[in-house]
């Protein structure tokens, strides 16, 4: 059986936790346009690690089948 391609794409956004069972993620809307985004709203909510949707976690495996 063929070596399973990693999508590099996503390689990059997803990483494993510690046990392996679930995977993190960073926030969206964190990169531009911060002007009018307060200074509460940058730092508490959007630069949280937070885990991929129990419903996303499959699809995301199957982009990363070595993670």
């Amino acid at each position: 059986m063929p070596k399973l391609k990693t999508r590099k794409a996503a390689a990059k956004r997803f990483e494993a936790t510690g046990s392996g069972k679930k995977i993190k993620r960073r926030k969206a809307f964190k990169n531009h346009l911060l002007d009018h985004k307060s200074a509460e709203r940058k730092r508490r909510r959007l630069s949280q690690i937070t885990l991929v949707h129990e419903r996303d976690e499959k699809e995301v495996r199957l982009m990363l089948p070595y993670l």
